[in-house]
């Protein structure tokens, strides 16, 4: 593990998020496409956050109104209480340029690490390795051997090994294209070194762009070592750049493959890691958390999002979608069952049933041994321990007692048209199939509800409540026949 920063060296983060992202073929500016559920942005202001910077400052262009939005949105929850600055980039002139932009925010007393808004995977024992490396006294780069390296710019040593230059791919002859170790692009600087070298940049290159990576060579020769933190190859995933939905699809499933990981070197049993998904809650910039006691069984299929935490020996059968929600121990949760726990979050007790097909919306807590079966839904209700809805039913701003059995087809008519009403259904009730009670209403302790009854008024307890109508037989009654036409 690296030292943390000494005092004296303040960081400055500079996120350089101005691209178009033309491959993408999206409206939506390429540092807000999501991964994980959540803007890419979002998963590099949150590792940079990690490093506690004194000033982040933001370099956007393309979609610049929506990305500075979603930063001034979420910069409390992601970097916690480092300054925040946006600078735009207009047109944009390549990296070089952007950094230039930031020139007269740079503290001279700073560390500058440099970092990128399409690159989500870094990690932030990566970037602080490539700050402790720079040390406020060299220059630090972050790179990777891959075995095809084209498009990226060359790490060019002389013959000692040290670094002379960075080329890209489009300036690099035969010999530097047959270089493997690649520029990530995430580099750290004295600020007060980059600062002149930035001044000096000139865009006499293939694109005609100012090249960020020019400084390196201004470097050299100003007799400032250059030194690199080389990630191993099979951690090149942590600088793949996004500039495509193939590109985001396939880290996607990086992304996805960390997480299923992790949980199975936590004991998580997942029956396929590849068909197992972890994200953020809708419109959360936070990474989506799956907390799992011991023996928890995972099948094919499941989405979980948000915070979501299941007990001991619980199983999560397949296609489940679970979202900000507690699953206590000893659960089965069944195939195709939907959880979502929105702000209010699900709560479901131990040994408890439920699915499949079911549906939990927010509010919705469960005691322990509570059954929901297959096309029941429960919003904002309470059922106690042992209650059991087990087929096509709707429980909504409803407390429900103990060992209470709510039949087939029974609703409870909580919305009258402006405002809810609760429905309480007390312990030991048993409500027929096909029955409707209107709130506000009580069903008293004991109960029964006869199948097909509307109930709007209280019942009392331990009694037998029934408002079918009378049936009435017609004898020898003829259907209506349909009159031909010519």
């Amino acid at each position: 593990m690296n030292a943390p920063l000494a005092p004296s060296h303040p960081l400055t983060v500079v996120v350089l998020a101005a691209g178009k992202g033309t491959r993408m073929k999206s409206q939506t500016p390429k540092v807000l496409q999501p991964l994980g559920g959540r803007a890419m942005l979002a998963h590099v202001l949150q590792a940079c956050g990690t490093l506690k910077p004194r000033h982040l400052i933001a370099v956007t262009g393309h979609g610049a109104t929506d990305v500075n939005a979603y930063i001034d949105r979420h910069r409390q929850v992601l970097l916690n209480t480092a300054q925040c600055t946006t600078v735009l980039q207009e047109p944009q002139n390549g990296t070089g340029h952007a950094v230039q932009l930031t020139s007269t925010a740079l503290d001279d007393e700073a560390i500058v690490l440099i970092t990128l808004g399409d690159v989500p995977l870094v990690q932030p024992a990566s970037l602080q390795a490539v700050v402790a490396l720079c040390n406020n006294e060299r220059v630090a780069l972050l790179t990777v051997a891959l075995q095809d390296p084209t498009g990226y710019g060359r790490i060019v040593r002389n013959a000692t090994g040290h670094v002379q230059a960075i080329v890209e791919h489009k300036d690099a002859n035969e010999e530097q294209r047959a270089i493997r170790e690649i520029n990530s692009g995430i580099m750290a600087f004295p600020a007060r070194l980059l600062k002149p070298w930035l001044a000096k940049l000139t865009n006499n290159n293939a694109q005609q762009e100012y090249y960020l990576t020019d400084v390196i060579g201004m470097a050299v020769a100003d007799g400032v070592e250059v030194q690199t933190h080389c990630l191993p190859a099979t951690q090149a995933w942590e600088v793949a750049g996004i500039n495509s939905p193939a590109q985001l699809a396939h880290t996607e499933r990086q992304y996805q493959q960390l997480q299923a990981q992790q949980l199975m070197e936590q004991g998580v049993r997942l029956a396929d890691p590849a068909r197992f998904d972890l994200r953020a809650a809708p419109g959360s910039a936070l990474a989506g958390h799956l907390e799992c006691a011991n023996d928890v069984e995972i099948d094919v299929g499941c989405i979980f999002s948000g915070q979501v935490h299941i007990g001991a020996g619980s199983h999560i059968g397949a296609y489940c979608h679970i979202s900000q929600a507690s699953i206590g121990h000893h659960c089965l949760i069944a195939a195709y069952t939907h959880i979502d726990g929105e702000t209010a979050g699900v709560t479901v007790g131990d040994d408890a049933r439920i699915g499949p097909f079911a549906r939990l919306r927010p509010g919705a807590t469960l005691a322990n041994d509570v059954h929901i079966g297959n096309f029941v839904e429960v919003k904002n209700s309470t059922l106690a321990n042992g209650a059991k809805a087990n087929h096509l039913a709707y429980l909504g701003d409803a407390s429900v007692g103990e060992r209470v059995n709510y039949g087939a087809g029974a609703i409870t008519a909580n919305y009258d048209g402006a405002n809810k009403h609760k429905t309480v259904i007390e312990a030991d009730v048993h409500v027929g199939s096909n029955s409707v009670l209107v709130a506000p209403v009580t069903v008293g302790a004991g109960g029964t509800i006869g199948a097909g009854s509307t109930i709007s008024k209280d019942t009392p307890a331990n009694s037998l409540t029934v408002t079918r109508a009378k049936a009435i037989t017609v004898q020898g009654w003829s259907r209506p026949i349909k009159k031909q036409t010519r």
